[in-house]
């Protein structure tokens, strides 16, 4: 073989495997590389022994190039079904296009769900995310669409660390809005949650918890469940003696818990919510998310 055609030779061969291996990789597939030469050891006058190239063997090559080229066909032929995971949280027929405040339970069981409002937030939501694994609880974060465009990493967060999501709007409108600005501010929030994480949620909550300001009869007619709240925090001022004696003073079984990871100054927030967890814990409460509440709300009657 010349030193030209054996330039070539190894050209093509290295375009193929180069081009596999970058498909392998965007495909999230591992494909071994295999060596374009073979290679042998030889002993130096220091005694070192050292990694020489020696002329390719094409009978040996050739099979290895062929596993690859079929590797990479397969390859392609999967890339159309790479797709993202999909993650969907729905509610019960019986609460679809509903409000709910809270839920009502035929059996004994205290049963209670905390939400975060207004994030996801650069800081707090890492630490409220960090605060519920160490106490191993899931709760449901209701999140706003310009957050989430801009902070969406923190929403992938949330997500993995299996926590429920809910809609809360685009830009957190308390003035009335026509059904074609409500419709835009709760679906383009939707389509950004999909494109972001793969998720659909049918739980919505009007910011303020206005009901009458275009947002819930949009989100009552696509389905949804209004979720507002029993048990209101108001740590949107109060400070964190104040937030909890507002909680525990109206927690009960079946109810819901508004709290925010975002919007502001939630440092009280963050300081209160160890002690939140581990009074209502000590008071025989189970922690879950809201579709879950309503799954079990559902199952009860």
């Amino acid at each position: 073989m010349t030193d030209l055609s054996l330039f070539a030779w190894q050209r093509r061969i290295s375009m193929s495997l180069f081009i596999a291996a970058g498909v392998s990789f965007m495909a999230g597939v591992s494909v071994p590389l295999i060596p374009l030469v073979n290679q042998r050891t030889v002993t130096t006058e220091t005694g070192l022994e050292q990694q020489q190239q020696s002329e390719p063997n094409i009978l040996e090559i050739t099979p290895l190039i062929e596993q690859q080229q079929h590797a990479y066909q397969q390859l392609i032929a999967k890339l159309p079904l790479q797709t993202e995971k999909e993650l969907t949280f729905s509610v019960p027929d019986q609460f679809q296009g509903k409000t709910v405040y809270k839920v009502g339970f035929s059996n004994k069981d205290k049963i209670i769900a905390l939400t975060f409002d207004d994030g996801p937030w650069p800081k707090t939501t890492n630490e409220v995310l960090y605060i519920l694994k160490k106490h191993n609880i899931k709760a449901t974060f209701f999140v706003l669409g310009t957050n989430v465009k801009n902070y969406s990493g923190r929403l992938k967060q949330i997500v993995e660390h299996g926590h429920a999501i809910g809609n809360h709007s685009w830009s957190h409108p308390y003035t009335y809005q026509n059904p074609s600005a409500a419709a835009l501010e709760i679906d383009r929030t939707e389509d950004l949650l999909y494109k972001t994480s793969g998720v659909k949620t049918s739980l919505f909550r009007p910011p303020g918890g206005f009901l009458n300001n275009g947002l819930a009869a949009y989100a009552r007619k696509t389905n949804h469940a209004v979720v507002l709240w029993s048990s209101d925090s108001r740590d949107y001022y109060a400070s964190e003696q104040k937030l909890l004696n507002n909680v525990l003073k109206q927690a009960q079984s079946g109810g819901i818990i508004l709290l925010h990871d975002g919007g502001g100054d939630r440092s009280e927030t963050v300081r209160a919510l160890p002690k939140l967890i581990t009074e209502l814990k000590q008071r025989g409460y189970k922690f879950v998310t809201v579709p879950e509440l309503l799954e079990i709300a559902a199952d009860t009657k």
